[in-house]
């Protein structure tokens, strides 16, 4: 699988692959340069390595060469972690850290955009959850309607933005990798950082209104329409799990969804 793209770019293998769903990665070295091989193996993971191209290492890991389905880019070699740092009494931080980096993806660039899709084609999965399930996806249906039928502040999303997608890139920072190919309004992207299912914590009342307050502080964005977007964030991605048959995950996001209703109630 490897062996053709090593060739080409004349790299070493440096370490054991990486198999995703959507792709296939293998630590190499460039020279004396620590590298990161990406093979995609599914289209939105293709079009994920033009957008990577596209913001050509201001705010994301570098790319060193790109060519049809396989991307070369810079490594991360430091030893931080978000994650790590919301389980253990850094939690603020680690979504300023986020917030900051997600400011950098969406500032205009000069480049004609690579393609991308509107965010309100994502929402199709919402929609058959909520004509079968009713519920809290009839909830997070109608945010998203609302939100998508009046969008504020349109940018390039990451589309994907979460605690393990932005690394420690020593010296050059927290940097985002493994974007998707969407547009829409940014706020989109922040409703992410609260609802994460990776997060055991995502679904505690107490942590959910900290981490509102700081991510909508952080962002510059109205506490309101931050609500309104995990509110129909979570229902998304409560309908994305359904999907793929996980219905623990789908449930936890669902809890996520009812947090945000029951504040925009109150």
């Amino acid at each position: 699988m490897f062996d053709s793209w090593l060739k080409r770019w004349a790299l070493v293998s440096d370490g054991e692959p990486i198999i995703t769903p959507g792709s296939r990665l293998l630590p190499v070295r460039l020279g004396d340069v620590p590298a990161m091989l990406k093979i995609a193996v599914d289209t939105e993971e293709k079009f994920g390595n033009l957008l990577m191209t596209w913001w050509d290492g201001d705010g994301t890991a570098r790319v060193f060469a790109h060519h049809g389905d396989g991307l070369l880019m810079e490594r991360a070699m430091g030893r931080r972690s978000l994650m790590h740092m919301a389980l253990s009494g850094q939690d603020d931080d680690a979504s300023r850290i986020l917030c900051a980096a997600l400011a950098r993806l969406h500032a205009p660039r000069a480049a004609p955009l690579p393609p991308l899709v509107p965010l309100v084609r994502w929402f199709a999965s919402l929609r058959v959850a909520a004509a079968q399930q009713g519920g809290a996806f009839s909830l997070s249906l109608a945010s998203a309607e609302a939100l998508l039928a009046s969008p504020q502040d349109e940018v390039v999303l990451h589309g994907d933005m979460h605690h393990d997608n932005v690394l420690d890139f020593g010296a050059r920072g927290w940097l985002a990798i493994d974007p998707k190919r969407v547009s829409g309004e940014r706020g989109f992207d922040y409703a992410n950082l609260i609802c994460n299912p990776d997060l055991p914590t995502a679904t505690d009342p107490g942590r959910f209104d900290r981490q509102l307050a700081v991510v909508a502080q952080a962002a510059d964005l109205d506490p309101r329409r931050l609500l309104q977007w995990v509110l129909a964030f979570a229902g998304l991605s409560a309908a994305w799990f359904l999907e793929d048959g996980n219905s623990q995950a789908a449930q936890g996001q669902l809890e996520v969804a009812k947090l945000a209703a029951s504040r925009l109630e109150a």
